[in-house]
């Protein structure tokens, strides 16, 4: 059996893309495949067949109507593919469709300092997904939560892409920073860019970023909640944290969408010149 499936979805949750798992649940009769066969659809894409044709075709309409509109529940479907779908397989087949949708937060963390270390053992406890970079291997721990992925980069400004919901910056580098904040605010989308720093430090970055041609508007610096203002790493890490939690999601981009080829790749039944 085909494992295509497992690695679109490792990739879909690896690039924070929300997709559709089809799975073959139940046959009757003669059908393309046979129960427990999968596909992933994303709304770009197609991994995975569950046997071509007019079924095929079918599932992947729905599951990209299912993904228009950001359902999360699962949905169950039963297709007669003779009277229904036209096949000349004249079975039955049931199909499940289980979004697999990434977390609203998804955070790109800069530096690995006391405040960052403090941050991502919160973050590791929520339903999020967080890259962690630095320029440093040896400052990140020997162990991360399931969630969070480090990522040693010389250049850390070259790993900056969209699909964030948040972008935080506190490495141990101001010229660095600035030069983050500046590639965050080029970034298509409206993620939360937030700096560690002063009133004063956020004054000057907007000065450079308006010489640069870039609106600061977005630009939150200090970061954190204006209420808690302790200067211990857990107590700025928990109120990043929540500033963070308090701010609305930022849904990624859609992508383009496609049809996938309709052709019929064989049956678990074959067949015959005058159907089944």
């Amino acid at each position: 059996m085909s494992q295509e499936w497992i690695q679109a979805l490792t990739a879909c949750e690896r690039d924070g893309r929300p997709a559709i798992l089809v799975t073959v649940t139940e046959v009757a009769g003669s059908a393309p495949r046979a129960a427990g066969t999968k596909m992933v659809v994303t709304g770009d894409a197609l991994h995975g067949t569950i046997g071509g044709g007019a079924l095929e075709f079918t599932a992947i309409e729905t599951a990209r109507a299912l993904l228009d509109g950001e359902v999360t529940e699962l949905r169950t479907q039963s297709y007669a593919l003779g009277p229904s779908l036209g096949q000349c397989c004249g079975g039955r087949v049931s199909l499940m469709f289980e979004p697999v949708r990434p977390p609203a937060l998804r955070v790109a963390l800069f530096g690995a300092g006391h405040v960052a270390k403090a941050l991502v053992g919160i973050l590791g406890a929520l339903p999020a997904r967080v890259i962690w970079v630095d320029n440093r291997a040896d400052q990140f721990p020997a162990t991360l939560p399931a969630n969070v992925r480090a990522l040693v980069a010389e250049e850390p400004v070259a790993v900056l892409a969209p699909g964030h919901s948040h972008i935080l910056i506190m490495t141990h580098d101001h010229a660095l920073d600035y030069r983050l904040v500046r590639k965050a605010l080029s970034l298509p989308g409206a993620a939360f860019v937030g700096v560690i720093g002063s009133e004063t430090k956020r004054a000057r970055f907007a000065s450079r970023l308006r010489a640069d041609g870039l609106d600061p508007a977005r630009l939150t610096c200090p970061i954190g909640l204006p209420g808690l203002s302790g200067k211990h790493p857990g107590e700025i890490a928990v109120s990043v944290a929540a500033q963070l939690l308090s701010a609305p999601p930022v849904p990624p981009a859609p992508p383009p969408e496609s049809v996938t080829a309709n052709k019929c790749t064989g049956c678990v039944t074959p067949c015959g010149p005058d159907g089944p």
